[in-house]
């Protein structure tokens, strides 16, 4: 604080009570205005700034940096955090150990024993039932009899390997026939939605599921059947890496928000020269450029696939078909793309190389 804001003071000018008792009414200056004292202006404490504009008397000139603004300073907002990182949605290690264990018991059962093949293939037709309809039931009230198609699906995947497309074809109508007396048993209520949710069943697991089996007929059979595993997980594969690292535009948002068009096009890649390579070195009188259209072929029909059944779980309100696959889901979450892609690898080798 300047001496002018003091106490009495001794300066000249300036007439203090000649009794310290007494306190003036105000200030006294001197009648000769030579030795009257200017107040000095009020400086907030703390240093000076750099470039103060005072005029030549010593006194700051308005606008200077003395005449601060005493409007109080709105905190800096905080910086955005960080975008979080991309993670995928499910437990990688869970769903690589699981992918590991089911490519040994395929590729086990598929060199040693064609007939072990074919019951891996009819439980595994099974549980994806028994997952469709519990689903169905739980989330629509629509009950599809389960026993008609349970014993009609594995009866559908042996028809299919003893007596080709044939043998399917049949076994597929008595089965829907089959899930049509049974429901009879039932009261009528609901009974076109469920004999149709049942019949729509049959033919989208264990139909499908029989091209596998008629694969696997073939003289490479066990070659034709890993080709098309291995195109199928490729392509998914492909599709998940280019999608999780690249993808920005969205392929299907409305049906599945993470599938991307740049993972539909790492999914066509892949299959692609994973095809071709297979085509070349596994298949029997195989040629790359066919490879290359059963791999374009692949990617196509898996991603379908699994659009297809992404439909369904979202008008079922569900994320995955089961929880028995950890890190997958259920059976249905792992068939999703490869029942729709059976039968399109087994057309497009019998036009390449024959049924043979």
């Amino acid at each position: 604080m300047n001496d002018s804001f003091r106490g009495a003071s001794s300066t000249a000018g300036y007439w203090g009570p000649t009794d310290p008792g007494v306190l003036p009414a105000g200030p006294a200056y001197d009648e000769h205005p030579a030795q009257q004292t200017r107040p000095m202006p009020i400086v907030p404490d703390g240093p000076a700034d750099n470039g103060d504009q005072r005029d030549d008397r010593g006194a700051a000139r308005p606008g200077g940096p003395l005449f601060r603004d005493k409007t109080p300073q709105e905190p800096m907002a905080a910086p955005p955090p960080p975008p979080p990182k991309k993670r995928a949605g499910r437990d990688l290690r869970a769903a690589i150990g699981v992918g590991i264990g089911l490519g040994a018991v395929v590729a086990a059962s598929l060199f040693i024993v064609k007939a072990v093949f074919i019951g891996v293939i009819a439980v595994a037709v099974v549980i994806g039932l028994w997952e469709l309809t519990s689903r169905l039931d739980e989330k629509k009230g629509i009950k599809a009899p389960l026993v008609p198609l349970a014993v009609g699906g594995a009866a559908m995947v042996i028809a299919g390997y003893a007596r080709g497309a044939e043998g399917a074809w049949v076994a597929m109508a008595l089965t829907a026939l089959a899930v049509l007396i049974w429901r009879m048993t039932e009261p009528p209520e609901g009974y076109l939605r469920d004999v149709t949710a049942g019949v729509f069943a049959a033919f989208y697991v264990p139909f499908l599921a029989t091209f596998v089996a008629m694969m696997l007929t073939a003289h490479d059979g066990p070659w034709r059947v890993l080709m098309f595993l291995v195109l199928t997980v490729v392509s998914d594969t492909g599709a998940y890496a280019v999608g999780w690292r690249f993808g920005t535009h969205k392929l299907a948002p409305r049906i599945s928000p993470g599938k991307t068009r740049e993972g539909l096009a790492g999914a066509v890649v892949f299959a692609m020269a994973a095809g071709a390579l297979c085509m070349e070195f596994l298949i029997d009188d195989g040629v790359w450029w066919q490879g290359l259209l059963l791999g374009l072929a692949v990617a196509a029909s898996a991603t379908l696939g699994d659009l297809g059944e992404s439909m369904i779980k979202r008008d079922l309100g569900i994320k995955d078909m089961g929880t028995l696959l950890p890190g997958h889901g259920g059976i249905m979450d792992r068939l999703d793309s490869l029942l729709p892609t059976a039968p399109v690898v087994w057309l497009l080798l019998v036009l390449f190389v024959g049924s043979g």
